[in-house]
C-alpha cells in the first residue's frame, strides 16, 4: 500500500519509526527532515492532497499533539482525518468514519504503541452501511 507520512519536527522521531516498522510498504513522505522547528501545515497540506487526489491511498502525519495536523489535514476537501491516542479508537475511526487519514501525537505516544496503533488502524476496514450514509452527508455538508 502506499502511504503519504509527514510530521512536524515533534514528530519527526516517531515518523521514522513508522517508516522503518512497516517495510512492507511504500511511503511518500512529506518531511519534516529533521528535529529542526517548522511549521506543521507545510508538511500536512501537501500530505493530504496526495490522499485526496488518489496519489496515496492513505496518509499518516504527526506533530506534538496531533492537534494540528489533524484541523489542517480536515481543511483538505476529501479528507477524514482522526486523531487517534489508543488502538480502538483507531478501528473505530476506520470502521465507522472511514478515515483516510491517521494522526498521532508525537509528543505523548511512545514508538512501540504508535506501531500498534498504526497496525489496527491499517488492518481495519471500513464497516460501511449505516456509517456510509454519515460520511455522505458529512462530503454533501448535510445538516438537519
Amino acid at each position: 500500500m502506499k502511504l503519504a507520512i509527514a510530521s512536524d519536527h515533534a514528530g519527526y522521531t516517531l515518523k521514522e519509526a513508522i517508516i522503518r516498522a512497516f517495510p512492507e510498504h511504500e511511503f511518500m513522505d512529506f518531511g519534516a527532515e529533521s528535529e529542526e522547528s517548522m511549521d506543521y501545515p507545510d508538511t500536512a497540506f501537501p500530505a493530504a492532497e496526495a490522499v485526496a487526489e488518489g496519489e496515496c491511498e492513505l496518509g499518516i502525519l504527526i506533530c506534538g499533539s496531533g492537534i494540528g495536523m489533524s484541523i489542517t489535514a480536515n481543511k483538505v476537501p476529501g479528507i477524514r482525518a482522526a486523531l487517534c491516542s489508543i488502538t480502538d479508537i483507531a478501528r473505530l475511526s476506520r470502521m465507522h468514519n472511514n478515515a483516510n487519514i491517521l494522526v498521532l501525537a508525537g509528543r505523548f505516544t511512545a514508538a512501540a504503541y504508535a506501531v500498534e496503533i498504526v497496525k489496527a488502524w491499517l488492518e481495519t476496514p471500513f464497516s460501511g452501511g449505516r456509517h456510509q450514509t454519515r460520511i455522505d452527508k458529512i462530503e454533501q455538508g448535510e445538516r438537519k
